[in-house]
């Protein structure tokens, strides 16, 4: 897949849906009637999460500012209104509303790291990149953070400092890089422009927490999408540990492999 890889939103411990940069945005305000989520018992919140769940985002953010209204103190309903402007491609309006909810509470990491995400998007990745720091001094143990920090070092070209962040992301949340499923309360960006070299970068680190079977599939990407070649795999020493697998010598060692087929068959 060429382009740029798409936002992901990444609530931790669950999984994230995505926005294309090409999506086709619609309003769906005159439907609330037909798709009016259940009131029962549910708080503003859970209703505002419901939207975000359908991909109704501006209903999700008119139920999230009146849950604001009822409690004007809450970090968490401010970020959740961010998002949901995020989700809108209204990266001013996001922006706000992270600033507004890290100043109701300087503990509320995820709101820095939502920040972090708009300067990402905008291009600016050495404010990103101080951002998501100033959010590991809050949450030094969230591998989202390192994930993020991971791809703005990647953005600016510091592929050694991105190596870093993503081994760190990694060993604090081996599926760091996996996960899938609804909406929560963190971005996580992977807006990158050279693919080859990011899935690349990707098996790397991989490697270096030994998770071989997603390491090689990271390799095959990055050599689908025309980055590396066999010889830069093969001596390559983030891959000295897999030089015994079959299917890391079916990529890096084929012409060894096919010799020894062919010894076999003469014998």
């Amino acid at each position: 897949m060429l382009g740029k890889l798409r936002w992901t939103v990444v609530l931790l411990g669950c999984a994230a849906g995505t926005v294309g940069a090409d999506a086709q945005l619609i309003d769906r305000t005159a439907q609330r009637g037909r798709a009016a989520v259940p009131r029962g018992e549910l708080s503003l919140e859970k209703r505002g999460d419901i939207f975000m769940a359908r991909k109704m985002y501006r209903e999700a953010g008119d139920t999230y500012r009146d849950a604001i209204v009822q409690e004007p103190g809450s970090a968490r309903l401010v970020n959740k209104l961010g998002i949901s402007y995020h989700q809108l491609l209204l990266l001013g309006s996001a922006r706000k509303q992270y600033e507004r909810a890290w100043k109701i509470d300087n503990t509320y990491s995820q709101a820095l790291n939502n920040l972090g995400t708009v300067h990402h998007a905008q291009g600016n990745y050495r404010r990103a990149i101080r951002t998501y720091k100033r959010a590991l001094k809050v949450s030094p143990y969230s591998a989202s953070i390192h994930s993020n920090l991971g791809t703005s070092y990647f953005a600016k070209r510091r592929y050694k400092d991105a190596s870093q962040a993503y081994l760190r992301a990694l060993e604090l949340d081996p599926e760091v890089f996996e996960t899938r499923g609804t909406f929560g309360t963190l971005l996580q960006e992977r807006s990158v422009a050279n693919l080859g070299k990011y899935y690349y970068f990707m098996a790397k680190a991989y490697a270096g927490v030994e998770a071989w079977e997603r390491a090689i599939l990271y390799l095959r990407k990055a050599m689908e999408e025309g980055y590396g070649n066999r010889r830069k795999v093969a001596s390559d020493p983030a891959f000295v540990g897999m030089h015994e697998l079959p299917d890391f010598q079916r990529i890096a060692f084929p012409e060894t492999l096919a010799a020894a087929g062919q010894d076999r068959v003469q014998r």
